[in-house]
């Protein structure tokens, strides 16, 4: 019995189309939070070793407000902004929202407060996928399985587990059900961005070891 691939060549290429679009999705937003956790690290290292650092953290708290307020455009719209884009194509999802929640996340840290990983993997996912989607000048069809795919490879990225990562992102964003034609990106993005962070983590602490040497 022929595979269903082999009988409509339509499929297959869109599995080998999809394949291309999400290496580049991969390697980025697999970089991007590897470079984030390592900045983490560091400035939990950071405020362990400071403890008077947490009596700033007001200060830092209004710098932070002042940023998204003065550079954020809408990108204080947050997780929310990007269901949004992935269930009705806006405005698109501001490309500064990535290194901005990045930065902001790390200096909550640096000072004392409180921040979960979460939603700035979901952001900088969906930050770097959207303007990915810009550059190929993608359909909003397309666009909106690439947010998916991008919110896939920043959970699976930062927590190291593509399956829950794909799941997360297909399930979630789409309230209980699973948007199939998803299946595919989403499991591609999860896994290929968490090799890349994984290497990436892996080069960081070869290189910190033979620093500090």
């Amino acid at each position: 019995m022929a595979h269903p691939l082999h009988q409509n060549p339509k499929n297959l290429y869109q599995v080998l189309r999809w394949s291309l679009l999400i290496v580049p999705v991969a390697l980025l937003v697999g970089s991007f939070n590897a470079f984030f956790l390592w900045l983490l690290s560091e400035a939990t290292e950071s405020r362990i070793n400071t403890p008077w650092l947490i009596y700033l953290l007001p200060i830092a708290g209004l710098l932070i407000v002042y940023s998204y307020r003065n550079w954020g455009k809408n990108s204080a719209g947050g997780n929310n902004l990007i269901m949004d884009e992935i269930h009705q194509a806006g405005d698109g999802v501001p490309v500064r929202m990535g290194p901005l929640v990045l930065f902001t996340t790390v200096i909550t840290h640096l000072f004392g407060g409180s921040a979960g990983r979460e939603g700035t993997a979901v952001q900088i996912g969906g930050a770097t996928t959207d303007w990915l989607a810009k550059i190929f000048k993608l359909s909003d069809v397309d666009r909106r399985m690439m947010l998916i795919a991008g919110v896939a490879a920043g959970f699976s990225s930062i927590f190291g587990t593509p399956f829950t990562g794909a799941i997360f992102a297909l399930e979630v964003l789409f309230i209980g059900r699973i948007k199939f034609n998803a299946i595919i990106p989403s499991l591609l993005a999860a896994i290929l961005a968490n090799v890349v962070a994984t290497a990436w983590g892996h080069i960081i602490h070869i290189t910190l070891l033979i620093i500090r040497k």
